[in-house]
């Protein structure tokens, strides 16, 4: 995967590259087709000659037969070859994809940074199709190539000014050609951004439906999308106006190119320089090569518009990771000791912070920014500027972040579930871990995501929406907890995992927490009085620095700000 170095040029060659075999196999099979079809006025011309004109019929049915065996080759060859050219594009935009997936989910993170996930879709799906595009119309552009070699070569034949004509008259237009794709290059590539940040801004909007209605802010979401669609449709519109002017022009340069040889080859039959056979050829080859010169306009076409979007695909393959990736993996199974020393990252000013293996420590913060930017670094999706952060005695900027994350699993407040049953969300936590039947039973239990199941009409077979949306909010925390609880991992750090659920069932999750976790680190960034009842010790951060530490019970007997932060 070409990451860190791509560029759109590469992305191009790339995607041809990959699919060469389809590619060559489809350009020969189209280049026969265009051959063959440059020779049907050839061939005419020459039975018009050799059987009309002297009245010979075996001569006649001679070719007649060739014409045959003309149509037989050029339908098949075409049929065989817009198969296969068809098939080298899906095939090169699915490779594509893939390679965009694996940059978005690589462990060292950066393809996401400043753009929306709607975005990210939008070039995984339309950007990578237009450049897979360009596997299918290259044998396209071949062919046509091919068609106006022949077509010259047979006027050659036929006269050699009209071969010289075409000769020396495809280059130009070819050039002319390029030049006038260059604006529809520009304007597909503005129109492809302002469709994928119109995509961005829709996703944005539907997954925060919810919290709009209850703000009552329907009519400025919906103000906002449409000034979005709006500017997108604008640029689809200059766009879509650029490439019928790009088609107009190489049209109008083309039509003109093919009656100045239409008109000398009518001269020369008058001036008896070539036989009426000759002038019917040379007729019908000049109405043959606005075929090519169209396939061409076409493929020019749609090789502008997968430039834009090969560079913007290279954006996101060349994005900078967000941490560098260390090579150490934690020594056999992790006992989980972490440690933060100095550490300064965001509104963190100098952590310093002693998790003991087996411990569960719970965290308080008033402050939304500090908790982010402490689960960035116990996460490691960020480095800290200063200071670092140990596992075991190891910094984690020197180990692997995939097989870190094997170790220690960071899940967040607002953790998405999948559009799959609320059994496989779950198993989702297991998988990577290889965890038997017996811990998902036990995850599910703990977090009373069991309960939740009773009430679902398949029970724990039953498909969620998307993002969990048929459950409630508490019945989303609780599954998201189920699928964290059944990973197993030596370091497990839960983020407000309790804040929708009541308190009678907080009480329950907390104790079987307690029970589920033991012997392995836990670590509960919460201000719910349930759940830091139960931790050996609670650490205050205030100012993004630890101001107080120690049990619950003792900090809210004698911390009035610890008291009023978590008992309000």
């Amino acid at each position: 995967m070409p990451v860190g170095g791509a560029t759109g040029g590469l992305v191009l060659r790339g995607a041809i590259r990959g699919q060469r075999r389809r590619v060559v196999s489809a350009s020969l099979l189209g280049m026969t087709h265009q051959a063959c079809e440059a020779l049907v006025p050839v061939v005419i011309g020459a039975a018009i000659d050799t059987a009309v004109a002297t009245g010979s019929t075996p001569a006649l049915v001679r070719w007649l037969l060739v014409l045959g065996v003309l149509f037989l080759v050029l339908s098949t060859c075409y049929r065989t070859s817009a198969r296969i050219a068809e098939g080298a594009g899906e095939h090169a935009a699915h490779r594509l994809r893939l390679e965009l997936g694996a940059r978005v989910l690589d462990p060292r993170g950066g393809a996401d940074a400043n753009r929306l996930p709607g975005a990210l879709t939008s070039i995984a799906t339309n950007d990578a199709r237009r450049v897979g595009s360009v596997a299918t119309v290259l044998p396209y552009g071949c062919a046509a190539i091919a068609a106006l070699v022949v077509s010259a070569v047979a006027l050659l034949r036929i006269s050699v000014p009209l071969g010289l004509l075409v000769l020396l008259g495809i280059p130009p237009l070819l050039w002319l050609g390029h030049r006038i794709s260059r604006p529809l290059e520009r304007r597909s590539e503005a129109e492809q951004e302002s469709a994928a940040y119109a995509s961005g801004v829709a996703a944005d909007l539907v997954s925060g439906l919810r919290v709009l209605k209850g703000m009552g802010a329907e009519s400025a979401a919906v103000a906002r999308y449409r000034t979005t669609s709006q500017d997108s449709l604008a640029a689809a519109l200059r766009a879509a106006r650029s490439r019928a002017g790009h088609e107009g022009a190489l049209l109008a340069l083309t039509g003109v190119f093919i009656a100045v040889i239409g008109i000398t080859g009518a001269y020369l039959a008058m001036r008896g320089s070539i036989s009426v056979g000759d002038l019917v050829a040379a007729v019908g080859l000049a109405q043959f090569l606005l075929g090519p010169f169209q396939l061409l306009a076409y493929a020019n076409a749609e090789f502008a518009q997968a430039r834009a979007s090969a560079r913007r695909i290279a954006e996101v393959l060349a994005s900078p990771a967000a941490v560098d990736g260390g090579g150490r993996a934690p020594a056999g199974t992790a006992a989980g000791h972490v440690r933060l020393r100095d550490v300064r990252l965001g509104s963190l000013r100098g952590i310093d912070l002693d998790l003991p293996a087996g411990s569960l420590t719970g965290v308080v913060t008033r402050d939304p920014a500090v908790a982010h930017d402490l689960l960035l670094a116990l996460a490691r999706e960020a480095d800290p500027a200063g200071g670092h952060v140990e596992l075991d005695g190891v910094p984690l900027t020197e180990l692997d972040p995939d097989r870190l994350r094997r170790a220690v699993l960071v899940a967040p407040h607002d953790a998405d579930l999948f559009e799959s049953s609320l059994l496989e969300n779950v198993r989702a936590g297991a998988g990577a871990s290889g965890t038997g039947a017996q811990t998902v039973k036990a995850a599910l239990t703990a977090s009373t995501a069991d309960e939740v199941a009773l009430l679902l009409p398949d029970g724990a077979d039953t498909v969620l929406a998307e993002r969990g949306r048929s459950l409630s909010g508490g019945q989303r925390q609780r599954v998201a907890l189920a699928r964290a609880l059944a990973a197993d991992r030596p370091v497990l750090v839960l983020h407000d995992p309790t804040t929708a659920v009541d308190t009678v069932t907080e009480s329950r999750i907390a104790a079987r927490l307690r029970e589920i976790r033991q012997g392995r680190t836990t670590v509960l960034i919460t201000t719910s009085p349930a759940l830091l009842a139960v931790t050996d010790r609670v650490v205050v951060l205030d100012g993004g620095t630890v101001t107080a530490d120690g049990a619950h019970t003792a900090l809210v007997a004698g911390d009035e700000t610890y008291r009023t932060a978590v008992l309000g």
